[in-house]
């Protein structure tokens, strides 16, 4: 599983695990398989969606998808969960 590092605006670090929920809400969302649409397209806005999808099920609540949520965030790095993996 992937893990997103998450910097906003305000100065706010999150760390976010990507679970099997989010993978699904990325597939039900995007209507397309989640590791062939992150490792083929790679396009950003699958990881942005994921850092949303990951601070709603944190308990956060976070601006709705789109251009609001968007000016939140500073940066967003893919750490892998395990790195002696």
């Amino acid at each position: 599983m992937a893990k997103l590092k998450v910097t906003y605006v305000d100065g706010r670090v999150s760390e976010y695990q990507v679970t099997p929920a989010v993978e699904y809400e990325f597939e039900t969302h995007f209507k397309k398989g989640f590791h062939k649409a992150i490792v083929e397209e790679g396009m950003q806005t699958y990881i942005y969606y994921l850092c949303w999808s990951c601070s709603r099920r944190a308990g956060e609540a976070p601006k709705p998808f789109g251009d609001s949520f968007m000016e939140t965030l500073k940066g967003v790095e893919v750490l892998d969960d395990d790195p002696l993996a």
